[in-house]
């Protein structure tokens, strides 16, 4: 079975999501934390009171992810890897802008500090992302970002979800996709990377990371 909790968090109003997955019982459930927004100490209560409620009889087996290395998706990325003790994975193109987060406050005028965080390849992790969850596949989706990532749960009886469901991160929004003036950024692999995702099912559930769901079939139109 698989449930998906939904958090509005920091300036950007950032979709975070909190993903369970309960398909393998004997080693407990899956929990995906993508894209922790949090900016405040206040937005890190409601993600740790949410979790630390739905699992206060289990110790479920957590990772957190990234969809790409922006620092509206990346705000609370610091405390989570404390938090939770394991370190956020996201693509590998994307690992130098996030360890440059202090370059993305000052081109944004954020008067902040940036703080060293622990990063791993997701691509190195998928074998064991995928031992957890059988039913998922990481689909690279580069435009926004060079290593913009979207994470992908085919319908099947697994999950028990009426249909499938893509985390889209900044690629693919609600009549909109993700801009691509920013370092990195770059339309014709964006272009690519929306036609890639148009070829899946049209009642695909898209999850953005701004902004209201939305489904393939609705933005093909």
């Amino acid at each position: 079975m698989l449930e998906i909790k939904h958090f509005i968090f920091g300036p950007f109003q950032t979709n975070t999501y909190v993903i369970t997955i309960n398909e393998q019982m004997v080693n407990g459930p899956m929990v995906l934390v993508v894209d922790p927004a949090c900016s405040n100490t206040c937005e890190q209560q409601q993600l740790e009171q949410y979790i630390n409620h739905k699992f206060e009889t289990i110790n479920p087996k957590l990772s957190i992810v990234a969809t790409h290395g922006h620092l509206d998706h990346l705000w609370g990325v610091k405390w989570a890897t404390e938090k939770w003790h394991t370190p956020v994975l996201m693509h590998e193109a994307d690992i130098p802008m996030a360890q440059a987060m202090q370059q993305q406050y000052n081109m944004f005028g954020i008067r902040a500090t940036a703080e060293p965080f622990p990063i791993k390849n997701i691509k190195s992790e998928i074998l064991n992302l995928k031992s957890q969850m059988s039913n998922f596949q990481l689909l690279e989706t580069p435009g926004h970002t060079p290593g913009s990532v979207c994470l992908y749960f085919p319908k099947s009886p697994i999950t028990d979800h009426p249909s499938p469901i893509l985390i889209s991160g900044d690629t693919l929004f609600r009549m909109g996709y993700g801009r691509t003036d920013l370092p990195g950024g770059n339309m014709g692999q964006l272009i690519d990377s929306l036609e890639r995702l148009f070829d899946l099912p049209s009642d695909t559930i898209v999850y953005p990371g701004h902004g209201e769901f939305t489904t393939i079939g609705a933005e093909k139109r």
